[in-house]
């Protein structure tokens, strides 16, 4: 499947739209359409009811090191900007980004790729944005270009190596940039926070400076005594939370996949420290396992563990849920879910102040005079167990999903064409979205065969009938061919048809999406059967 092909139809069938794009769009802003409002709710609620409400339904293959309990929250976007700055948000959530001096564009330094070529006395480093074949050509086209040769003259360039980051350059004065005619275009790099800062009151000043969240999970930790003091939960127990985050990315891009608002599942889940590994070991494997269930492919669905240069300075254990895009290079994945074990790292730093690695060991960072550079809120933020009568801060263990891209991730999945017979019998292509029916916007269409004798009537009966029960969508409009054509290419899973034989007997043909088998059944069963079909 090629990426265009689906992005036109989620324009053209109404599940996103680029952000105010009457005014040329903003970069990095994307708006759900009626289909993609329903497909991203569904994504989630299926996320909450598996890992909140139904938790205790959804087990891997070897069970859960103990029971648990789970709760949930919603905290607000603008919080203290003390919260960022023990986090470590405040100084350390940048990235390094270069600037081009000629196009005037502004690049992660982590994110441009290139190789070295010498030809005709000059040897320079040609970049692209682009890995894998596609980036090859790219390089090879710009140094043709660069040098004002043809492509037949392609064997005078000698290449020494192949692609490699730009950060493995340390000198940009042979560096040819992404949309540069010259060498040396390149600033070096420099960090860039990737916070949105904002500003609380009337006045302005920057003491009312404050930040949009960047991530959900501080909400949970700073709120983690008043759970446990209001609703009495016991360790082992997950606070869980759905809400819009936003990160001022330097380079949006892929459709939804890197945006600058995006939303977040994530659960926080406390548990003792002796028993943080075996949680983290389950959660990762439940995460994976729920991806699947809901149709991902696991062919195209992996389970990677950070090798240890790529963990983070508190954690302990990390692995990436990550899927095969179809914008990504071939055998190339992008990251659907972390899920990591973090310690004690937050709970500790929210008491203490900002902590540090030092001498092997976390430990609270302070100024030249010896005190917290970041002071943390002074409060006791550890756990007392009753029956072990011991007091000490849980572990964290942290599945942190995204819903913009496990729905983008059920987009690309879903997205097939195959060859059916059309209402002459001939064979023609057609787009279907294969859609697990839990994710589908609507569960099922309601048609009258015609206009007329009753049957629109008593669609419509069905219809009002079905409506209460789950999302249904009713047309009477052009031949039924194209109406099931319609609602294949939206994702429905079933489509109900009022005909002549219903006149008859009462009965009604039901159509399943995927395998186009055509049954009857009484009219009054339609939503016992569809809800039965949807739970198989």
């Amino acid at each position: 499947m090629e990426m265009e092909q689906l992005v036109a139809l989620c324009k053209r069938r109404g599940f996103l739209f680029q952000s105010s794009e009457i005014y040329g769009g903003l970069n990095g802003f994307w708006d759900y359409g009626p289909l993609g409002v329903e497909l991203k709710r569904n994504v989630r609620e299926a996320w909450w009811h598996d890992m909140v409400t139904a938790h205790n339904e959804l087990k891997v293959a070897d069970g859960a090191p103990s029971t648990y309990e789970m709760t949930g929250l919603d905290c607000t976007i603008i919080m203290h900007p003390q919260v960022w700055k023990c986090s470590g948000h405040h100084d350390l959530f940048c990235d390094y980004m270069v600037d081009c001096r000629e196009s005037k564009k502004r690049y992660r330094h982590d994110q441009i790729y290139g190789r070295w070529v010498e030809a005709r006395g000059e040897r320079f480093f040609v970049t692209t944005q682009t890995l894998g074949e596609e980036g090859l050509n790219e390089t090879e086209q710009k140094a043709l270009k660069f040098l004002k040769l043809r492509t037949k003259n392609a064997d005078e360039l000698t290449w020494d190596g192949p692609l490699v980051c730009l950060t493995e350059v340390h000198d940009f004065t042979y560096v040819l940039g992404p949309d540069a005619k010259s060498l040396g275009t390149l600033t070096p790099p420099r960090e860039f926070n990737l916070m949105f800062k904002t500003t609380i009151g009337a006045l302005g000043g920057p003491e009312d400076a404050a930040f949009l969240r960047p991530e959900t999970a501080q909400g949970i930790f700073v709120n983690f005594k008043n759970v446990v003091d209001s609703t009495r939960v016991k360790l082992p127990f997950g606070i869980a939370q759905i809400g819009k985050s936003f990160r001022n990315e330097i380079t949006p891009r892929n459709f939804t996949f890197r945006s600058r608002e995006f939303e977040q599942m994530e659960i926080e889940f406390f548990c003792r420290p002796e028993e943080a590994p075996a949680w983290y070991k389950y959660w990762r494997d439940l995460r994976f396992k729920w991806y699947l269930d809901l149709g991902l492919a696991e062919g195209r669905l992996q389970l990677r563990d950070h090798d240890a240069d790529e963990l983070s300075h508190y954690s302990t254990g990390t692995a990436d849920i990550e899927y095969a895009f179809p914008f990504m290079a071939e055998n190339e994945f992008g990251e659907l879910e972390g899920v990591a074990h973090r310690g004690d790292f937050d709970l500790r730093s929210h008491m203490e102040g900002k902590l540090m690695r030092k001498d092997g060991e976390l430990a609270v960072e302070t100024d030249e005079d010896g005190k917290p550079k970041h002071r943390g809120s002074g409060r006791d933020l550890s756990y007392f167990d009753a029956e072990s009568k011991e007091r000490f801060v849980p572990h964290v263990i942290e599945p942190s999903a995204g819903a913009d891209r496990a729905a983008l991730a059920f987009l690309c999945e879903a997205y097939v064409e195959d060859e059916v017979p059309n209402d002459k019998g001939e064979m023609t292509t057609r787009s279907l979205m294969k859609f697990h029916p839990r994710l589908a916007p609507y569960k099922a269409a309601v048609f009258p065969l015609v206009r007329k004798d009753g049957m629109p009537e008593i669609a419509q009966e069905i219809y009002g009938e079905l409506k209460p029960k789950f999302n249904v969508f009713y047309d009477e409009k052009s031949a039924v061919g194209r109406r099931y054509r319609r609602q294949d290419e939206i994702g429905t899973p079933f489509c109900i048809t009022v005909d002549g034989q219903t006149m008859e007997d009462g009965t009604v043909t039901i159509r399943d999406r995927d395998t186009l088998e055509q049954w009857r059944i009484k009219k009054e069963e339609c939503g016992e059967e569809i809800e039965r079909r949807m739970q198989s």
